[in-house]
């Protein structure tokens, strides 16, 4: 019984290494995830502070615009051919759901059984890497839609757009915050279709989004959820949730700390219907650990700031505060 034991944890333990990645524990979980409406699957311009592209949404709630497929009403997962999409994606995701299933209800296991082994031990591990096939499979092929999206729009990444922030001198970074009426029009303008209007970005704009970038930090490290649904988007703070869930289940805490924006830059700035977006490029530092439930550092170093540089977009509705919409890494 013992021995039966030892080997059920670890197999519980073996999960967990193939659940969602967590040594990547800050706010966001340094992924790109989010909503920026219709420039979602588009990269934003590049800057002086983030002179590469960015990566493209790995979490979003939005679809990729695919002419005369999408029909009024219709549900995501059936317009893209079920829920694991249509195309080659889909085949092999029904295949490997329908060969790990039916192994399972069968008796032969996921590849026709270990040696003979039909305890639970073997079930266990058939449903652990049933899940890891699934999830990696997804992965692959979100990231390739994503691509191809990203690629249709290269031409939307222009020239470096002008800087929000001049420097690691903070005075010197709110004397360059606002750009001049020309030099913003072009930040905004895009090219992304007659809805988008460009929006004027002024000083206490930039000051807004320095802090949001300061608060969403803070009540993180406080594990704070209700102060993260006032300053960000529900899509945000779903995954913002989903990744507190995920590190509950291990017993970690992320810290992050002494932040420090060092350099920010307007990507750019337009509006659709009623909501006005704002794209900014930031470099920061901060002191970023994560602690197992003993107070052991698990990630990070307590002694060691580190640097980071993400585009986060924000947007607002009429008479209202910005909010954070969308976390995206710089290649």
């Amino acid at each position: 019984m013992r021995r039966k034991a030892s080997i059920l944890a670890a197999l519980a333990t073996f999960a967990l290494v193939l659940g969602p990645a967590l040594a990547e524990a800050r706010v966001g979980g340094r992924s790109s995830m989010g909503s920026r409406g219709s420039r979602t699957f588009a990269p934003p311009p590049v800057t002086r502070t983030a002179p590469d592209a960015a990566r493209p949404m790995d979490r979003t709630f939005q679809q990729p615009a695919r002419p005369g497929s999408v029909a009024p009403g219709m549900a995501p997962a059936q317009a893209r051919g079920g829920m694991f999409g249509g195309g080659f994606g889909g085949a092999l995701m029904g295949g490997l759901i329908g060969m790990g299933i039916g192994g399972l209800l069968f008796g032969h296991g996921l590849f026709g059984g270990f040696g003979g082994i039909g305890s639970i031990l073997g079930l266990l591990l058939q449903v652990v890497l049933i899940v890891f096939l699934v999830r990696m499979a997804l992965r692959f092929f979100r990231s390739r839609r994503a691509g191809a999206a990203q690629g249709g729009n290269a031409m939307n990444r222009g020239m470096p757009r002008p800087a929000m922030a001049g420097g690691p001198n903070p005075d010197a970074m709110r004397r360059d915050l606002h750009p001049s009426g020309a030099a913003r029009a072009a930040a905004a303008g895009g090219g992304m279709g007659a809805a988008a209007a460009p929006v004027q970005v002024n000083p206490s704009d930039f000051q807004a989004f320095e802090a949001l970038l300061r608060d969403v930090n803070a009540a993180w490290s406080r594990r704070d959820m209700a102060g993260l649904g006032r300053l960000a988007t529900p899509e945000m703070n779903s995954y913002f949730a989903q990744d507190m869930r995920d590190l509950d289940a291990r017993g970690w805490r992320n810290e992050a700390r002494d932040l420090k924006l060092e350099q920010g830059d307007l990507a750019e700035a337009w509006r659709e219907g009623n909501t006005e977006y704002a794209t900014v490029a930031m470099r920061f530092s901060l002191v970023d650990v994560t602690y197992d439930a003993q107070g052991r550092v698990v990630e990070g170093d307590a002694e060691r700031r580190e640097t980071a540089t993400e585009l986060w977009t924000f947007a607002r509705q009429p008479a209202g505060a910005w909010k954070l919409s969308a976390i995206q890494q710089s290649r």
